[in-house]
């Protein structure tokens, strides 16, 4: 089977897109690992699957599965390409795209300037709401690790994060510490990990070692999580420029119920065609 796919990114963390609106398709986990296995296959940190849509009111179905092959609930950096995507496919020309995701509704919108802004529903910070093991919701809980102890703020959106804050992001123990906490047992579908430094209220530095792709250049929903955590722990303004390795995202959260906002960029590097 000759499949065609489009190569994209949002800041860095990139993505192989492929339309299953326009004909039907399923592929096996091994399938996935190896459209993005970065020597044998196209290479990307998550497959995106543009779908047609289970319900009514909505534009699209949207299904997100890591470099391993395991399929999550959300990514915000998917979540704009996928907005360039449809757009660039002709398969919409809505400004708003509504889109079904695992993990619930959301919508996305295209911007004059070409940037995309999503928004990304509430955060949720109710342990059962990750998973999280906790007996009660708190601000920050102690966790240890490799017999360290650590304390961290965990927040869902739409998918699990855990932040640690860090004092510098270039001398994080990311590699170290990333794959112990995302595969802590009291994460038991695993979590996301974001490292943030705070800058100012105004501006923090992350890095995040994504569930199941390890460290990415960017993650969108690590940025809402790290964002979401800091305005809970009283320690950031409403409206914050997150920069990531591979650029800068600005999310906004008035706090509370409200939903959390998201603007950056969505690049299209290339398309091709693969023998599957």
């Amino acid at each position: 089977m000759h499949l065609p796919f489009v190569k994209m990114h949002g800041l860095g963390n990139d993505f192989v897109v492929i339309d299953a609106f326009r004909r039907d398709l399923s592929l096996s986990t091994a399938q996935v690992r190896f459209l993005a296995d970065r020597r044998f296959g196209i290479g990307c940190d998550q497959l995106l699957l543009v779908e047609r849509p289970g319900q009514a009111g909505v534009d699209f179905r949207y299904r997100i599965f890591n470099a391993d092959g395991s399929e999550v609930e959300q990514c915000g950096n998917g979540a704009r390409c996928f907005a360039r995507f449809v757009r660039d496919e002709g398969l919409t020309d809505k400004d708003a795209i509504v889109v079904e995701t695992a993990s619930g509704i959301i919508t996305l919108y295209v911007e004059s300037d070409g940037q995309i802004r999503v928004n990304m529903g509430a955060p949720r910070f109710k342990p059962a709401q990750l998973p999280f093991t906790a007996e009660t919701e708190a601000d920050k809980y102690p966790l240890e690790v490799a017999g360290e102890p650590l304390a961290i703020g965990a927040v869902s959106m739409g998918n699990p994060h855990a932040v640690l804050r860090v004092e510098d992001i270039a001398t994080a123990e990311v590699e170290r510490l990333g794959p112990l906490l995302e595969s802590h047992p009291r994460f038991p579908r695993r979590v996301n990990v974001g490292f943030m430094e705070i800058v100012t209220r105004g501006h923090i530095r992350l890095r995040v070692y994504e569930r199941g792709a390890g460290e990415t250049l960017a993650c969108g929903t690590g940025a809402c999580a790290a964002v979401a955590v800091g305005r809970r722990w009283g320690e950031l303004d409403d409206t914050v420029r997150v920069d990531l390795p591979g650029g800068s995202l600005t999310i906004r959260w008035e706090g509370g119920d409200t939903a959390l906002w998201m603007t950056g960029p969505a690049t299209r590097v290339f398309q091709g065609e693969i023998e599957l």
